[in-house]
Formats: C-alpha cells, structure tokens, sequence
C-alpha cells in the first residue's frame, strides 16, 4: 500500500529537513502555540525556492475559533492568491458557523480562489458539531483532503470515527489523520484506520547561539518557552516514520 506523510513545517529549514527525511508534502505554518497560523509572504516564497516536494500553507489569520469576520476573510483570500502567485501547491482553511456546522458559503468562495491550487479542511473539523453532516458538506464543497484527529485531542484517540469517516467518504476525498501521530503510534493508527496520509509535527529543540543571556526577560506572554532555544522538524524522526510506513 502506498502511504503519503504530510509533515507540519513551523519554518522554511523544519520543511527542509522533512523533505531530507521522506515526507512527500509540508504544511507550512507559523504560530504552532496557537494551532497554526498564515506564515509571512518570505517564508512562502523561500519555501516554495528551497523545495521540491509538494507544499500546503495554512490560512488561518489568527489563532481562537472559525469564525472570521468580513476583514479576516479578505486578508485570508489575499493569502490565497499570494499562495498561487508563488506557485504554493496547496492551501489549508476551514470556516464554521456559530451553531459549529460548516459554513458553506464562505468555503466554497475560498476553495473557488484557491483553483487550481489542492485545499484542505484543516482541524476546524473536529470543533464541529456533526462530524458526519459536516463530512458531506466538505466533500461537496469540493475540498481535496480533510485533517482530522477524529474529534479528539489526539488521533490517537478518534481512531474509530476517522475509520467511520473514511468508510463513509468512500474515496470521495482523502482523510488525513493528525494530532499526536510519532513513531510510537504511526503503525497502529493505520492499521486501525486505514488510512494511506498522515500528518505529523516531530520537532526537537535547538539551543541557540548567543553567548550573552538575560533569564528574567520574556518576550512573549508564555514564560515557560525559552527565547534561546528553537524547535524545528526532525529530520531522522521523520525518516523513522516513512521506514514504518513502508514496511506495511
């Protein structure tokens, strides 16, 4: 069985080295703390000149809910059109109601811009209200790929709803398990899902390079994360995963 992983890429050198390790597409992404954000116009531009393998970008304004007003949904179709300006394979978004079912709509004007360009349904999926009522709407919106964890925090944990997503979707559209999945658990979600994408964020920390440090100054609101250290995509994580998969 063929199996494609998607690696969720916080910079231009995370997406780099999940190329070196295997993965056959990135996600390209900023504020990971926040669930992903739209990364800024350099860092699309130096992804799309550094790599050969296919990448999605993430339109997402801000971090919170799905909801977006008139303003956010202007800035994320400037994002788009930048995306395919770039040559950006792909586009990741997802729009709710505020009574959590899929706002119909606004998505299909985005999946509309995005064209020729693949989407995704990202996460905003599993904030919905009816996983089942919502797979439909998505699949007849004309999306490409839906992510999704299976309603829990981690796909780990919806291994029987991603399953029964998949059986429904009949291969109307690609369900792409994520949230959690490492080497650890890649080989049982498979099996239990039948899945052929994953999406994986394997990160490990980097000690930076200054010499000179000052501890009792944050400069960011999260005290615990340290601005002299940095996480990017593992490499040798990512080839672990890939070797799984094929051995299958």
């Amino acid at each position: 069985m063929a199996f494609l992983l998607e690696v969720c890429a916080n910079s231009v050198a995370s997406a780099i080295a999940a190329e070196k390790g295997g993965a056959k597409r990135v996600e390209l992404c900023a504020g990971i703390s926040e669930g992903g954000t739209t990364p800024s116009i350099g860092e699309i531009k130096a992804a799309r000149k550094h790599l050969n393998i296919d990448i999605h970008v993430i339109i997402r304004p801000r971090g919170g809910d799905f909801l977006y007003s008139s303003l956010e949904l202007d800035i994320m179709k400037q994002d788009i059109l930048a995306c395919k300006q770039f040559g950006i394979d792909g586009v990741v978004f997802g729009l709710l109601h505020p009574d959590g079912s899929i706002d119909k709509v606004l998505n299909k004007e985005l999946v509309e811009l995005a064209y020729p360009m693949k989407t995704t349904f990202h996460r905003a999926f599993d904030m919905c209200k009816d996983p089942y009522k919502s797979l439909e709407d998505i699949i007849e919106l004309g999306f490409d790929i839906l992510l999704t964890s299976g309603m829990k925090n981690k796909a780990i944990d919806g291994v029987d709803i991603i399953k029964e997503l998949i059986l429904k979707a009949n291969n109307r559209i690609v369900i792409m398990p994520g949230s959690g999945i490492d080497e650890a658990k890649i080989k049982d979600i498979a099996q239990k899902t039948g899945a052929t994408n994953f999406h994986v964020s394997v990160r490990k920390k980097v000690d930076g390079s200054m010499e000179f440090r000052k501890h009792d100054i944050n400069m960011g609101s999260v005290s615990d994360i340290s601005e002299y250290e940095t996480k990017i995509t593992d490499e040798f994580r990512v080839k672990r995963i890939v070797d799984i998969l094929s051995e299958i």
